[in-house]
């Protein structure tokens, strides 16, 4: 069948392809926020609070966690597990290069060193395999990421930890519901954050929760985040009475959040397995397509799809590039990048030698314990984000028209290589040449001049 002409070069699009309007909030999500708003309740300073105390028990129980604390984003739910955990100046914590900039922040907001490991080409989520030979004598955890609502191999990771006597750190964000081996993402290490920012999963407005085991680590983790470290709060530990004062990060939940919480708690399974359901339909579109290629998932992975995360194949696509892909998708009318720029190691304010930016606080620290990021490689990460296309999956509701309608965009792109080739082609050569006698413009100057 003869390929119909792509939007890219002058055909007519096939999208777009709408997603449903995420989040969504119940009436009486709306009601209860609303109430509290008319009685001038927006402050909740711990479980002492009903509606803080409903929101944690709610969130403990569907984790199924012994503790849970909200707090004001997913980067203070992670800052706050290290510090109940009492890592600080010096300690190194394991961590993967392929992930958002927070659970590489937290760490150095400690005053800890963040030491990266390889990912997997294929999820980009942390290698169990890549752990132990960065383990040193220094090393006080390992914090995991749970990328694009991928779970990570957590019975293995735990493995190694227990061999090291260390603990582990998971980073949720993106992954709520997620299951590996059974059990949900947040179940498996001695302490995960979670965001609960209007795009995740588990979507309000700004928010995050800690959902731990220990007892010690909630309590510790309180004192360096909430008013007065929870001290008015039923079981606070006497021996730490000694210690409360104002000297906190303020990372508390208004109320007004926390009941949007209880709220969107009660139908968020329901809404992951409609995100499921719209990915098992697009695979079932896909067959036949060599352009892109679905992550492989070992038997009781079951990612939440936060994003979906494709690898573009450039072996199929002989010769036509990733972004020259992207750029026909997008003006197919189906929005889709990639989402890691590069390893978060070699980003500019991590530099240790030869950084020129606005000082940052914690470039010295990483200068004194010796490390020099820009000299490591991860292999595996640089073939994810090279390959990676990644696209918002807030397809909740099933649509078989829809899902349809994404892989008859790619099917598209996938029979116009040829011409896509060509127009590549022209492309690099006109940027290469540029027109005779004229310097080619700055990126300053185009944003300048739009």
């Amino acid at each position: 069948m003869k390929a119909t002409r792509l939007a890219l070069l002058g055909g007519k699009k096939l999208g777009p392809v709408p997603p449903d309007q995420h989040p969504t909030f119940t009436k009486r999500a709306i009601q209860r926020a609303v109430k509290l708003l008319e009685k001038g309740a927006t402050v909740g300073l711990g479980k002492h609070h009903p509606i803080i105390r409903e929101a944690e028990e709610a969130i403990a129980r569907w984790q199924k966690a012994k503790h849970c604390m909200v707090v004001s984003s997913g980067h203070a739910s992670l800052q706050i597990a290290l510090l109940g955990m009492e890592i600080g100046h010096g300690d190194e914590v394991i961590t993967t290069p392929y992930s958002w900039g927070a659970s590489t922040s937290c760490i150095l907001h400690c005053g800890a060193v963040p030491i990266f490991t390889d990912c997997l080409a294929d999820t980009g989520l942390m290698d169990p395999g890549a752990i132990e030979s960065r383990i040193t004598r220094r090393t006080r955890a390992i914090l995991t990421v749970h990328i694009h609502g991928q779970p990570a191999d957590m019975p293995a990771i735990m493995k190694v930890a227990r061999r090291h006597g260390l603990p582990v750190i998971e980073d949720g964000s993106q992954a709520h519901g997620a299951r590996v081996g059974g059990r949900m993402a947040g179940c498996w290490g001695d302490a995960s954050g979670f965001s609960c920012m209007g795009f995740k999963l588990l979507g309000t407005t700004e928010a995050g929760y800690l959902v731990t085991r220990h007892e010690e680590v909630y309590w510790r983790a309180a004192l360096f985040s909430q008013h007065m470290g929870r001290s008015p709060d039923p079981g606070f530990p006497k021996e730490l009475l000694p210690y409360v004062d104002s000297l906190v990060y303020s990372y508390r939940l208004s109320p007004i959040t926390a009941v949007l919480l209880i709220e969107q708690l009660k139908k968020v399974d329901r809404e992951i397995e409609g995100r499921r359901r719209n990915v098992a339909l697009l695979r079932e579109g896909m067959q036949g397509v060599g352009i892109a290629e679905f992550p492989y998932y070992p038997a009781g992975t079951i990612p939440s799809y936060y994003t979906l995360s494709l690898n573009f194949n450039p072996i199929h696509a002989a010769g036509v590039s990733r972004d020259t892909v992207e750029k026909a998708l997008n003006a197919e009318g189906l929005p889709i990048g990639h989402y890691v720029p590069a390893p978060i190691p070699h980003w500019e304010r991590l530099r240790t030698r030869g950084y020129k930016g606005p000082k940052t606080p914690w470039t010295a620290q990483l200068a004194a314990a010796g490390v020099d990021y820009r000299q490591e490689t991860y292999p595996n990460c640089r073939i994810k984000i090279d390959r990676s296309l990644d696209m918002d999956w807030n397809y909740i509701r099933p649509s078989p028209e829809k899902m349809g309608r994404i892989a008859a965009i790619f099917a598209k792109v996938e029979e116009n290589l040829p011409a896509l080739r060509d127009w590549q082609y022209r492309m690099e050569k006109k940027a290469a040449t540029g027109p005779p006698g004229k310097i080619k413009p700055s990126r300053r100057e185009v944003i300048a001049k739009s």
